[in-house]
């Protein structure tokens, strides 16, 4: 397994330390490497620990930038049929990860048919540097996990909610309603978590799934009410930021 977080907080720069103290939270996830992406000008923020199956070389690195450098993409999972997309995309490839199929279905076929032919167990974010936009995405039975969270400064998600605590905006206010569940159930359904402003973004096939908007000016908000009846493939949270963007890809902002 790997860990993926980040944020997305278009009204405040996001700094290094910040996604590094997330990464810290999911090591235990990825030991074999990490990694961060970000744009301070956008206010986007990617975070990777690495777990390293298909490809041990440092071609397998994330986050993980497109050929045309569109795309940014954090990963975490398996395709199972990853083979036999990469027979039907055209070259040349780096190495011989599943996220580089993923990553480059998404530029050659869009997200939605890249998420119709994965076969897998999967969670992902990817970011879409020329619409500003950030989809997230799991695989149909919601074996991997993945939370998004609504924060003062924007959204934050995270394969795991203490990555999400991390943050000094995140309101840890217990959601009341949720305790029921967890009595009933033994634990608490998608799309709900047991603390207020956070959620579980439900499998690909889940009947609800929580819908992200970007604002008119710029910034985002949360959800209201309870999640729409018919989910899209992935959650997608739309943004403006200056089109002028000098992003850094390594160990640091």
């Amino acid at each position: 397994m790997c860990g993926i977080a980040g944020v997305l907080a278009p009204s405040t720069s996001i700094s290094a330390s910040l996604l590094q103290s997330m990464a810290h939270t999911l090591r235990h996830r990825g030991p074999d490497d990490s990694g961060i992406w970000c744009d301070p000008a956008c206010g986007i923020g990617l975070v990777h620990t690495r777990l390293a199956i298909l490809d041990l070389s440092a071609e397998g690195h994330q986050p993980m930038v497109s050929r045309s450098g569109r795309y940014v993409i954090v990963f975490n999972g398996e395709v199972y049929n990853f083979q036999e997309l990469r027979s039907r995309l055209e070259g040349p490839w780096h190495g011989h990860s599943d996220t580089e199929i993923v990553l480059h279905a998404i530029e050659t076929w869009g997200l939605r048919r890249t998420l119709e032919a994965c076969l897998g167990m999967f969670a992902f974010a990817v970011w879409d540097r020329e619409t500003r936009e950030l989809s997230l995405a799991r695989d149909r039975l919601g074996v991997k996990p993945l939370y998004l969270a609504r924060t003062a400064q924007g959204f934050a998600f995270a394969s795991e909610l203490k990555a999400i605590r991390t943050l000094g905006d995140f309101d840890t206010a217990i959601h009341r309603n949720a305790l029921p569940l967890l009595l009933r159930h033994g634990y608490i359904p998608a799309p709900h978590t047991i603390y207020r402003d956070a959620w579980k973004l439900p499998a690909h096939g889940s009947p609800s799934a929580p819908m992200m908007h970007g604002c008119q000016n710029g910034g985002t908000r949360a959800p209201t009410g309870p999640p729409p009846k018919s989910p899209p493939m992935a959650s997608r949270i739309p943004m403006r930021c200056p089109p002028t963007m000098q992003p850094m890809h390594s160990n640091h902002c």
